[in-house]
């Protein structure tokens, strides 16, 4: 047997794909979005409301001269029925196509970092429920539901 024969039947390490997320609270609930949607973060704005939106669309804003539309992840998730006031903060997504929306946070958090292998699929008697959470990592004892960008506005 050569050399190279040998060489091919050694297990290869697996490179593991590292994603950054920033983490923040709605509610008393636990997020993560990968850090690479994330335009910026930004205080409270004044909001101005648009009529026959759904619930969860608390309106638009002008973001140095750019009109970005607003949500309310407490409301989108029916979690919580938040009340707005400047303490809390808006995370500006980039949905890609030069768009960008704003979703209503109360906290954030920290940023960390997960390997693809430490972020487990949600159950599957939710996942049709729930499709905007791609999956769940644990930090110490903390579980982060990550969102999928893509499918948060669906």
């Amino acid at each position: 047997m050569s050399e190279l024969a040998i060489c091919e039947n050694v297990a290869k390490p697996q490179i593991q794909e590292e994603n950054i997320y920033i983490t923040f609270m709605v509610g008393n609930e636990l997020f993560g979005i990968d850090v690479s949607c994330v335009d910026t973060i930004i205080q409270m704005p004044a909001i101005t409301r648009v009529p026959a939106a759904p619930s969860y669309f608390e309106g638009i804003i002008n973001l140095r001269g750019e009109i970005i539309p607003i949500m309310s992840l407490g409301r989108r998730f029916n979690s919580s029925e938040d009340t707005i006031t400047s303490k809390l903060s808006v995370i500006i997504l980039d949905m890609g196509d030069n768009k960008l929306m704003g979703v209503i946070i109360d906290d954030v958090r920290e940023v960390v970092t997960f390997n693809e292998n430490e972020i487990e699929e949600p159950s599957p008697f939710l996942k049709k429920e729930i499709t905007f959470i791609r999956g769940v990592a644990k930090k110490d004892d903390d579980l982060i539901s990550i969102l999928d960008v893509a499918t948060l506005i669906a």
